[in-house]
Parts: C-alpha cells; sequence; structure tokens
C-alpha cells in the first residue's frame, strides 16, 4: 500500500510541474497567456493530492487544516486559470494580475507542501 501511496504523490508532482513548468515557460517567453497544459498540469495535481487526502491507513494523523489551505489555494488557482482562459479567448490577453497570481500561488502551494509538517 505504500508503494502505491509512492506512486500518487511522484504523480502529484508531475502535476506540479507541468502546471508550473508551462507557467514558467509563458513567463520567461514573455508570452503572458494560459494554456491549455497548465489547466492539465492543475487537473492532474488535483485529482493526485485528492488521492493523498484520503486515509491510506497510515501511521498518525493526517494534517486536515494544511489539505484544506492546500484546496483552497488549488481553487483559487483553478478559477484564475478560468478567467484568464476567458479573457484571453475574449480579448486576445490575460490580464498581468491573473497571470502573475497564477504562478505565485502554484509556488506557494508547493511551499506549503514542503514547509509545514
Amino acid at each position: 500500500m505504500e508503494i502505491l501511496r509512492h506512486v500518487v504523490v511522484l504523480v502529484h508532482l508531475v502535476g506540479f510541474a507541468v502546471l508550473f513548468g508551462a507557467w514558467a515557460v509563458e513567463a520567461f517567453g514573455g508570452r503572458r497567456r494560459v494554456t491549455r497544459l497548465m489547466s492539465i498540469g492543475m487537473t492532474i495535481a488535483a485529482v493526485a493530492g485528492l488521492a493523498l487526502a484520503a486515509p491510506w491507513g497510515v501511521e498518525g494523523a493526517l494534517n486536515y487544516p494544511k489539505i484544506g489551505v492546500k484546496l483552497v489555494v488549488l481553487l483559487a488557482i483553478g478559477a484564475l486559470l478560468g478567467i484568464g482562459s476567458a479573457r484571453q479567448r475574449r480579448e486576445g490577453a490575460v490580464p498581468s494580475a491573473v497571470f502573475w497570481l497564477v504562478g505565485i500561488l502554484t509556488l506557494l502551494n508547493a511551499g506549503i507542501a514542503v514547509i509545514w509538517r
């Protein structure tokens, strides 16, 4: 069971890497767009994160406040990706604040995972 949990952690990390990597490519490329790859990475990270939040028979209690905060941040990222995508379709550009918040919140979510024990 522990090996399966580690595989889900790996998938969760891959989802984060896809989301943050796609954002970084756009940020450093100077385009400031929301891409489909960002949404796919967020979805992978979300599904794997929800699977990790389930009790796996691990020793010790799960940190439910941490899980709740990470879920709220994830929902904010999803909302910003949706808003940015709609604005991009309608106006041809993503508002700068929306674009930068996606990257900042993604990095914040990773920071919460690593720092909050």
